[in-house]
């Protein structure tokens, strides 16, 4: 199983000099990924809709998703008078539920956990938490306690997105609690350094997995993947 994960920055390069949708498209159809994990994604925004030619009739995620991943889920978080965004997951296999988890603590900064399950019980959670080290404490309190009242430990699963936690205290949590293995860190040793993608030094985003073993996990840094957002991505390739 292919997987990407990606903060896309809501369809702009990094400074917002360029609306970049149509390219991050073509770039994740050829990442040749079962299953696409996507953090600030926009579902709506009336004023982009009028300023920008290329603004797609659908939203970010239906558009991204198009033919190659006929299902996907979408979870609304941050909401405001254009319009709102959220985490989305992009699946080639169909989701048999799915739901969002609001995980917000600071008003002014909207978060949720995605929570879909796809054929042979396998939990995908997409995640996007805050910048402040007590706000993503308490996320991953709520993030720790929901897994271990909804998901089984039998059950395989996928935990990928932009967790913010540049000292790794959620890291060690959610690995310790959890059980869970981060994709990068089998491989590699230590966590991807995903930001900023033009000089990434802070490791922001993460593949957790549990039933699963890694057999390729890389940060998506080339020149081209620089452009769509200010964090670079990851892709792994799973085993079960």
């Amino acid at each position: 199983m292919k997987v990407v994960s990606l903060n896309i920055h809501k369809g702009f390069s990094l400074g917002n000099q360029r609306f970049i949708l149509e390219q991050l498209r073509k770039d994740l159809r050829q990442s040749g990924a079962h299953i696409v994990f996507l953090q600030e994604v926009i579902g709506e925004h009336k004023g982009h809709k009028k300023k920008q030619c290329a603004w797609p009739k659908e939203s970010q995620f239906e558009f991204l998703a198009d033919t190659v991943w006929p299902h996907h889920a979408y979870g609304k978080n941050a909401i405001y008078n254009q319009g709102h965004h959220g985490n989305a997951v992009l699946s080639q296999m169909q989701f048999l539920n799915r739901k969002n988890i609001n995980a917000t603590v600071v008003p002014v900064s909207q978060r949720g956990i995605l929570h879909g399950i796809i054929a042979g019980n396998i939990h995908l959670l997409c995640i996007h938490f805050g910048l402040f080290e007590f706000e993503r404490k308490l996320q991953v309190d709520q993030l720790i306690q929901y897994i271990e009242d909804n998901i089984s430990d039998s059950h395989s699963l996928i935990m990928a997105g932009d967790f913010n936690d540049w000292r790794r205290s959620s890291h060690d949590r959610l690995v310790t609690r959890l059980g869970l293995v981060e994709a990068h860190s089998q491989v590699h040793g230590e966590c991807a350094k995903t930001y900023p993608a033009f000089f990434p030094v802070l490791p922001m985003d993460r593949i957790y997995l549990r039933g699963f073993h890694v057999e390729v996990c890389q940060r998506l840094s080339g020149a081209h993947w620089r452009n769509f957002s200010d964090h670079c991505g990851l892709y792994a390739e799973l085993v079960q």
